[in-house]
C-alpha cells in the first residue's frame, strides 16, 4: 500500500479524505459461529486519513471483523484490493494476509500485551525485527516516546505500569511502524480520568498525520468527535452510513 500523491480540485486545492480512493477494500468478508451467520459483508472500503468508530452490541463480531483484516484470524473466501507502491491497482486472498499490507496495518488488542523488557524496548522491538539501523531505530524511537508522553518511563518494566500508560505504550509502538491504518480495540474501555482524555488526544493525532484509524468503540466522547465516520455491525449486517 502507498501513499497516493494528494488528489487535487481544478482549482488546485486537496480533496478531502471523502473523496479520495478507498485505502484499501474488502470483498467477501464472512464469519460463521455455529449454525449463525455472525456477518456477512459483500464490500467494505477503509477511507483515508479517517477516523472510523465501530459500534455494535457485545457478541456483534466487531473485534472479529477487526482481526480478519489485520490477518490475525483467517477469512476464508475473502479479498482485499489496493493500490501498489508503483501505483498499479493491486487484488489478492485477504488470508493469508499479503505481504505488501502486512507492515502497513497495525492491530491494538483490547488489553495490549507488552514484552517483558523496558518501554523503550518494547517499542523498537518491530523496528528491529525490519531490520532497521540502530541510529534510526533510536531516532524513531525517541520521537514516539516524546509523542505519547512517556519519556519518563521509558526504562521501566511493563508490569510497573499504569492502564493509561500500558495503552500509550502500545500506542507508540504502532505509530512508530508508521502503518497507513490502525485498527483499535476499545482503546479507551478500562481508563477513565486524565488516563482517558491522553488516549483520546493520540488518536486526534494520529488522524491529524494522515493516517486511518478504524476502532472498535462504545466511549461517547471518542464517537462524537468532529468528523468522525461511524460504522455499527448487528444482526450480520454492516451498515457504514450509520448516522
Amino acid at each position: 500500500m502507498s501513499t497516493l500523491p494528494a488528489r487535487r480540485t481544478p482549482d488546485g486545492q486537496a480533496l478531502p479524505p471523502s473523496q479520495l480512493p478507498p485505502l484499501l477494500t474488502v470483498r467477501g468478508l464472512q464469519r460463521q459461529v455455529g449454525a449463525r451467520r455472525l456477518f456477512d459483508i459483500a464490500e467494505l472500503a477503509f477511507p483515508r486519513a479517517a477516523v472510523v468508530v465501530l459500534t455494535g452490541v457485545n457478541g456483534a463480531g466487531k473485534s472479529t471483523l477487526l482481526r480478519m483484516v489485520a490477518g490475525l484470524e483467517r477469512a476464508p473466501g475473502a479479498s482485499v484490493a489496493w493500490t501498489g507502491a508503483d501505483g498499479t491497482p493491486r487484488n489478492a486472498a485477504l488470508d493469508p494476509l499479503p505481504a505488501a499490507l502486512r507492515q502497513r496495518i497495525a492491530y491494538l488488542h483490547q488489553h495490549p500485551y507488552l514484552f517483558r523488557t523496558s518501554v523503550r524496548e518494547n517499542i523498537a522491538y518491530g523496528l528491529k525485527a525490519r531490520g532497521m539501523p540502530d541510529d534510526e531505530v533510536r531516532r524513531r524511537v525517541g520521537a514516539a516516546l516524546g509523542w505519547a508522553g512517556i519519556t519518563h518511563v521509558q526504562d521501566t518494566a511493563p508490569e510497573c505500569l499504569s492502564g493509561g500508560e500500558v495503552q500509550r505504550v502500545a500506542l507508540a509502538r504502532a505509530k512508530v511502524l508508521e502503518p497507513d491504518l490502525l485498527l483499535l480495540d476499545e482503546p479507551t474501555s478500562s481508563l477513565d480520568g486524565h488516563a482517558r482524555e491522553q488516549v483520546i488526544g493520540l488518536v486526534q493525532d494520529l488522524a491529524a498525520e494522515g493516517r486511518s484509524v478504524v476502532m472498535v468503540c462504545h466511549d461517547r466522547e471518542l464517537i462524537n468527535l468532529p468528523g468522525v465516520v461511524r460504522w455499527k455491525l448487528g444482526d450480520g449486517r454492516l451498515d457504514t452510513r450509520h448516522p
